[in-house]
């Protein structure tokens, strides 16, 4: 049913849980992929990089956040791809929904930064009010 399936994924509890909801979807999808979507705020990029800053690569930072989903999605033999985007979180998240013939996303219902979803709005409610298709927002 659900051929092409994006997990938006930050490394955060709630998107590891969105992670198990989507491996067990695509296991019961047959022929289906999920798309491992991280996005770099160039906000958080630079605390990433302080934070970072004797790292031989921020990048393997970065892929340290999703490590977990990664091996769950080995475990589970699902079909998957890591993609690392950049831009602003909701909007660079439909985009490539949306330009990718995406079938269902799935994505957390909190990230990493509680006070900027409070003060900003929510990056899960950006996506499932723009996403041209399903989104399953986890818990």
């Amino acid at each position: 049913m659900y051929k092409r399936i994006v997990l938006a994924s930050d490394g955060s509890e709630h998107s590891k849980r969105a992670a198990e909801n989507a491996i067990h979807i695509a296991q019961y999808s047959k022929g289906s992929k999920i798309d491992v979507v991280y996005v770099v705020d160039p906000d958080r990029a630079k605390s990433d990089v302080l934070s970072n800053w004797n790292s031989v690569d921020i990048n393997d930072y970065r892929k340290k956040r999703m490590k977990e989903v990664e091996k769950k999605a080995l475990q589970a033999g699902v079909s998957y791809e890591m993609k690392i985007l950049h831009g602003e979180p909701g909007p660079t998240i439909v985009k490539y929904v949306n330009d990718n013939n995406i079938d269902l996303v799935v994505i957390g219902s909190r990230g990493l930064n509680r006070l900027q979803e409070f003060v900003l709005g929510s990056v899960s409610h950006k996506v499932a009010k723009r996403a041209n298709c399903p989104v399953l927002i986890v818990k």
